[in-house]
């Protein structure tokens, strides 16, 4: 990835051919533009293999998949190196047209963003290989924008520099190079810990998006001070300062960007065209006719609590009645789906505010749950890990860990570790292994479910926004357990309007 979010489209691109309306012949910047229907090429990084996997992947392969978990970042990160600066025939946006826009632009940022014709063949490539990417990535800007913009702010950032985590992770804030880097920002292991990102067994700062964004702020000033120009920080964010300065020597004293991109590393050489491309793009969407799919609620429609126990996302979920999936998209930095409880850390969850209200009226209550969830875990596993009841599940199209974990009863983090999952992407064709908590209906066709008898019994019909947890907590001795057997409930689903016995 309810509380009005749900990320419904998956990290592939969807194959999908954008039309532009026919549009009479308009005046642009002094010049006559004629405007025709211009189809779409396919978007170029739609490339997510779905092909199955074989039952028994080699460990080597798993590796490789958990480090490209993404195709939407694995091309953008390929792609920069790749850049070829041929000429792309895209008459809608004339040259006259182009020079005059990024004139504006030039005089409204302090980026170089002056024409050249490299430039040109990078803008028009992704106007006309990427409007399905460049719309996703528009709509996920609306959540993440607001922070980063935030951040830059508190250190005197350009704002323009959010478009940067376009480049560096197509804003995926689990995104993982090949070398290792993490997050929006892809920080490396040392520079996340120089900057004071938490790594660990259970959190991975480098994910957390205010975090990982003041670090990046911090960083990209610090680079600023020593080169005094943001294209050469930009270079230098990348590659380093050393490879930047042996640029500078090779060209022969030059300063300018543009003058020692030759002497500069080929991801790098692609690297400032990339971020001046992308910030053309999104800076002139309208004008280019994008329409971003915008999420359903804004980063100002969420806080953040304190956590003060350690809790998991299922638990969160659980009680809250947020999905596990939109608990996720906004904790990505709890690499287990657990926030612990360390002293001298303080660690916070972030959840929409309608639920946070929940959480804070019912804190005590929750983190009571929470631990008794933990006593269990901590004892002998039962019945539950016995060979006799393990299935192999093959996952489907449509398939996420929340609802596989729903269909059998069990959690998230179960799953993710009995396959020694470390995130939640799944391929078709994967072979899961899971321990359901009632085998035989699962495995076995369903029967006919047995008829509730309520007389002479206190019911409760079912609300909106009403878990068992919560049903639970309104009745005094009765727990979860008890609301399952009197109601012959095996999941925890439930339907609004239906009629529960809530007493024996």
């Amino acid at each position: 990835m309810s509380f009005g979010f749900s990320q419904v489209k998956t990290d592939s691109i969807t194959k999908q051919q954008t039309k532009i309306s026919e549009k009479t012949d308009t005046i642009v910047d002094g010049s006559v533009i004629p405007h025709k229907n211009i189809p779409a090429e396919i978007d170029s990084l739609n490339i997510k293999n779905l092909q199955d996997l074989a039952e028994a992947a080699e460990l080597d392969q798993k590796w490789l998949d958990e480090l490209y978990n993404n195709s939407l970042f694995d091309t953008i990160y390929k792609s920069v190196s790749e850049l070829t600066y041929e000429p792309v025939d895209y008459p809608e946006l004339t040259t006259d047209t182009l020079k005059a826009r990024l004139k504006r632009l030039n005089a409204r940022t302090p980026f170089n963003v002056e024409y050249n014709p490299s430039l040109e063949s990078v803008i028009k490539n992704y106007l006309k290989y990427r409007r399905t990417s460049m719309e996703r990535l528009m709509g996920l800007s609306h959540f993440y924008f607001p922070m980063f913009e935030q951040e830059f702010d508190n250190y005197n950032i350009p704002l323009e520099m959010k478009y940067l985590s376009i480049v560096e992770s197509a804003l995926k804030p689990r995104a993982r190079s090949r070398v290792g880097a993490t997050g929006l920002w892809q920080f490396m292991f040392a520079t996340g810990k120089e900057y004071k990102l938490d790594v660990s067994s259970y959190v991975d700062e480098r994910s957390d998006p205010i975090k990982s964004t003041t670090a990046a702020a911090q960083y990209l000033s610090r680079l600023y001070k020593i080169f005094g120009d943001w294209d050469l920080a930009l270079a230098a964010y990348n590659s380093g300062p050393g490879n930047v300065n042996k640029a500078i020597r090779r060209s022969g004293g030059y300063k300018n960007y543009w003058n020692i991109r030759q002497n500069l590393p080929r991801e790098t050489a692609g690297y400032v065209p990339a971020f001046l491309a992308t910030m053309y793009i999104f800076e002139y969407a309208k004008e280019h006719g994008f329409k971003p799919e915008r999420p359903a609620f804004q980063y100002v429609q969420t806080d953040t609590i304190h956590v003060k126990q350690m809790i998991s996302l299922d638990q969160v979920s659980e009680t809250t009645g947020v999905k596990i999936e939109e608990l996720q998209f906004l904790n990505p930095s709890y690499k287990l789906d657990i926030i612990p409880k360390v002293d001298g850390k303080t660690y916070t969850l972030r959840l929409p505010r309608e639920a946070v209200g929940i959480f804070t009226t019912n804190e005590d209550k929750i983190y009571a749950f929470a631990n008794a969830e933990f006593n269990k875990r901590e004892k002998p596993l039962p019945q539950l890990l016995n060979s006799d009841t393990k299935i192999r599940y093959r996952v489907k199209s449509g398939d996420y860990l929340g609802k596989i974990a729903r269909r059998y009863g069990v959690r998230v983090s179960q799953i993710k570790r009995w396959n020694g999952l470390r995130s939640n992407n799944l391929k078709i064709g994967q072979r899961l292994t899971i321990y359901p908590r009632n085998p035989v209906a699962s495995t076995k066709p369903k029967t006919e479910k047995k008829v509730v008898n309520t007389n002479g019994k206190q019911i409760y019909k079912v609300r909106s926004g009403d878990s068992l947890w919560s049903i639970a907590q309104k009745f005094s001795g009765v727990s979860v357990q008890n609301l399952k057997e009197w109601n012959d409930i095996s999941g925890s689903k439930l339907k609004i309007g239906m009629t529960l016995v809530v007493s024996e």
